[in-house]
């Protein structure tokens, strides 16, 4: 009789002990919610500049200490006090902004200049739309586009209250970075040990081709961005468009989030030539092309150089992480496609294998 309960024994044992396993796991994930956002920023962060801070640690003659400074303080100047006073600008100039295009319904829109029309491949249509949106004139464009540009100001005043827990999660990446950037060979170690304990091998493999994905969107995506929207911002202060510190703001965010810069450099030339600059429109015009399309061949390469993947799977991961888990979706998604995409791969290989034979 002992013989015949002893299953259902073990059978109760083991649903108990899953049900207290996953109540562990859901308390231990609802303790550490609020610092969640902040830990993913800092892990996707130090993987991505991992190799880096190895060189920097070579040149202090190994010493981790010194290295761990240096790149957290890199990080603080880098990424940290940029995004702060990128969101304090746009939040205190959003209703100077808002005047300003506002205002432009009292200004008329210049004819196109001859030049446009002789542009290669698009300059007729462009010619075209130019002379068809001066004809409406300004006061129709800045009707269609003021409760687009109303909206927009009352969120980014509401946002300028959350200036405060932006500050308190900026400090908590740099001191949770720190702690990784310290013990970087262990959390490494855990990770394999930890895939290679779900999947042998290809859980192993797995851990290291989300690495090189959060490198690569990292590269790619990030270090694109900073270039786009920096060179973009030059262009504007160069031709004296107002607000360029501000619209570099907003084309970072825009770079990031796959938009590109384009809009706010169309816009600038738009403002330039309204006011009789039709050199610097000229300049702007040309600059904003080049700094525009300057992506197609940046990123790709960029990219290739942080992670052997499809190009088409990075950019679905980050488009579409982007707008399923907002801005930390940008690595999230790459990393989960990439992972899935791995895994289904070899499945399918061995399947192919395993027929063959």
């Amino acid at each position: 009789m002992p013989g015949v309960n002893e299953p259902r024994t073990d059978l109760t044992r083991i649903t108990l002990g899953v049900l207290f396993i996953g109540a562990l796991a859901l308390g231990s994930g609802w303790i550490l919610r609020p610092f969640l956002p902040a830990f993913i920023w800092s892990v996707m962060i130090v993987v991505a500049t991992w190799p880096l801070m190895r060189r920097v640690q070579g040149l202090f003659g190994g010493r981790r200490g010194v290295a761990v400074a240096f790149m957290t303080v890199a990080i603080l100047l880098v990424f940290v006090i940029p995004l702060l006073v990128a969101i304090g600008m746009i939040a205190d100039h959003a209703g100077d902004a808002a005047a300003w295009v506002n205002g432009l319904a009292s200004r008329p829109l210049p004819q196109p200049p001859a030049w446009v029309a002789g542009v290669p491949l698009v300059g007729r249509r462009a010619a075209t739309a130019w002379a068809e949106l001066a004809a409406s004139g300004m006061p129709e464009v800045t009707a269609r586009i003021e409760p687009y540009t109303r909206d927009m100001t009352r969120w980014l005043v509401a946002e300028a209250g959350t200036v405060g827990l932006v500050v308190v999660q900026g400090l908590l990446i740099v001191i949770l970075s720190a702690v990784l950037y310290a013990g970087g060979e262990a959390w490494g170690g855990w990770m394999l040990a930890f895939g290679r304990r779900l999947a042998a091998d290809r859980g192993e493999q797995a851990v290291i081709l989300a690495g090189q994905a959060i490198r690569g969107v990292a590269l790619g995506v990030v270090v694109t961005a900073l270039i786009q929207s920096a060179l973009g911002g030059i262009g504007l202060a160069i031709a004296g468009v107002p607000f360029a510190a501000v619209l570099t703001a907003v084309m970072l965010v825009l770079c990031i989030a796959q938009v590109g810069p384009i809009l706010v450099l169309l816009g600038g030339t738009a403002w330039l030539f309204a006011n009789d600059a039709d050199g610097w429109g000229a300049f702007m015009l040309v600059w904003s092309l080049a700094v525009g399309l300057m992506d197609n061949f940046l990123r790709p390469v960029l990219i290739k150089m942080g992670a052997d993947l499809p190009l088409l799977l990075i950019f679905a991961g980050v488009i579409g992480g982007l707008l399923s888990f907002g801005l930390i979706g940008l690595f999230v998604g790459p990393v989960v496609l990439a992972v899935t995409y791995t895994l289904v791969d070899a499945w399918v290989r061995k399947s192919g294998k395993s027929g063959s034979d």
